[in-house]
């Protein structure tokens, strides 16, 4: 399918769609903050040793390369789900597009949808009932800015599943989950990121914007 048909097909399900203006970049808390602890030096050093003790893939987050998979457990709804989840593309729009996704046009001016493309493997835990959650934590970022999330549009895109009808999720099964973000026309570098939590070191893909 055409990108433009994909984007007229998710135009045409979502209907005009509003953009949902979220605050750019993570949570700033702990960043340059000093320890509560005052006392706890020989506990900070303990915990620090624990951290590189920790196998990478344990202590999550980093760079990954287009479609390079991660392990992450997570928690959907009180289940604790193990999940390999792996980054596989972001399609990006036009400013044509931008006007059919968007209820005011003004206010998107100079921003493109971006739709990333996310699989996850439920590796161990589960089953996941419905409605899973993990992917709602997919983010896109432009050039190092967080774009900003486009709610409901991703989900007729070609490619992508819908998150209500995912249902008694096994261990072996994958789904792919999407999520668009508006994102400066021509920038250069797109990445998908995705974290556990918010405390949580993201992973990230990165995708060239050609």
């Amino acid at each position: 399918m055409s990108k433009k048909k994909l984007w007229l097909r998710a135009a045409a399900s979502a209907g005009v769609l509003t953009l949902a203006l979220t605050g750019c970049g993570g949570s700033d808390e702990g960043d340059g903050a000093a320890s509560t602890d005052k006392g706890g030096s020989v506990s900070e050093g303990k915990d620090k040793e624990k951290a590189e003790e920790q196998p990478e893939e344990e202590k999550g987050g980093g760079e990954l390369a287009a479609g390079e998979k991660a392990t992450s457990e997570f928690d959907e709804d009180g289940t604790k789900v193990t999940y390999e989840i792996a980054a596989q593309k972001v399609d990006v729009g036009t400013a044509e597009d931008t006007e059919k996704l968007v209820s005011d046009p003004k206010k998107a001016a100079g921003l493109v949808p971006a739709v990333a493309h996310v699989e996850f493997t439920v590796k161990d835990g589960g089953p996941v009932a419905d409605y899973p959650d993990v992917g709602r934590e997919i983010e896109v970022y432009a050039d190092g800015q967080r774009g900003t999330i486009l709610i409901g549009a991703a989900d007729d895109a070609s490619g992508c599943e819908k998150s209500t009808d995912v249902k008694d999720w096994k261990a072996g099964e994958s789904h792919v989950l999407c999520d668009t973000y508006m994102v400066p026309e021509g920038a250069k570098e797109l990445t998908v990121q995705w974290a556990a939590d918010s405390d949580a070191e993201p992973f990230i893909w990165k995708f060239a914007n050609s």
